[in-house]
């Protein structure tokens, strides 16, 4: 009876304290979860915050990139749109088309080349012009005084088209230097000819006889191919080429800036 007493007491004293133990741990254990939990999501938000700030970092930088490059393209056309007004020749540098000029002139803004056009008995004669070519020839080395100097020719390239009522065509290559023009080729076109057709268009005009060349030049020349013509149309195409240089450099500016 007394070993009873001493064991009920024993275990009365016990069972408390192991619930209490049981009960402290089951705390702790939330109580870590709880902090778990919290570094967890504060390191989600910090990785959702690093997420979101590195686009909008990358994006900012390149818009400042792009800004500036922009910024300076534009200092660099405006630059160089007042270097060429400066150097583009005046109204008054193209002489007024002389009343002798045989052709009507078609000039298209943002175009490099002009259309002329003209009657000429039972013929039609277009004559397309484009911008001037400048080649570049050396002097003599040996001379000291022109050693860095050269010799600047301009020409320009026209395709003469002569057009009879029956359809067919005389088509010339030419090329006009000041006070002269020569011959480059020579071709028929027949009025139903296929492009995919390989037609004969005789041998190199410089191959030909040399009266015959002759005869070229002449027959050309009464129908408005002429010195006096090309000589004007040096001047005209210079102005035009100014002119649409300045018209690409404003079209540049105008797609970077908008």
């Amino acid at each position: 009876m007394a070993l009873y007493s001493i064991l009920r007491r024993a275990s009365s004293s016990v069972l408390p304290l192991a619930i209490r133990t049981v009960g402290s741990s089951r705390a702790l254990h939330g109580a870590a979860s709880t902090v778990r939990l919290t570094l967890q999501k504060g390191n989600l938000s910090r990785e959702l915050t690093r997420q979101s700030f590195v686009p909008f970092l990358r994006f900012s930088t390149e818009t400042a990139a792009k800004n500036r490059a922009d910024e300076n393209l534009i200092r660099v056309l405006e630059s160089e749109l007042q270097c060429a007004e400066e150097s583009e020749p005046g109204q008054d540098s193209v002489e007024e088309i002389p009343d002798e000029f045989p052709f009507e002139i078609e000039d298209n803004l943002g175009e490099r080349t002009i259309l002329l056009t003209r009657k000429f008995e039972d013929e039609t004669i277009k004559v397309e012009v484009d911008i001037p070519n400048v080649s570049m020839e050396d002097e003599g080395d040996d001379d000291a005084d022109n050693q860095d100097q050269s010799n600047d020719q301009t020409s320009i390239p026209l395709v003469v088209r002569i057009t009879k009522r029956r359809g067919l065509e005389l088509e010339f290559g030419v090329t006009a230097f000041p006070d002269e023009f020569t011959i480059d080729s020579l071709s028929i076109k027949q009025p139903d000819g296929s492009e995919d057709q390989l037609a004969y268009e005789g041998p190199d005009f410089n191959d030909l006889d040399e009266n015959l060349q002759k005869a070229f030049h002449k027959y050309l020349e009464v129908r408005g191919i002429k010195p006096s013509t090309t000589n004007f149309l040096h001047e005209y195409m210079i102005a035009k080429d100014s002119k649409e240089y300045m018209n690409w450099l404003k079209n540049l500016k105008n797609f970077v800036e908008h």
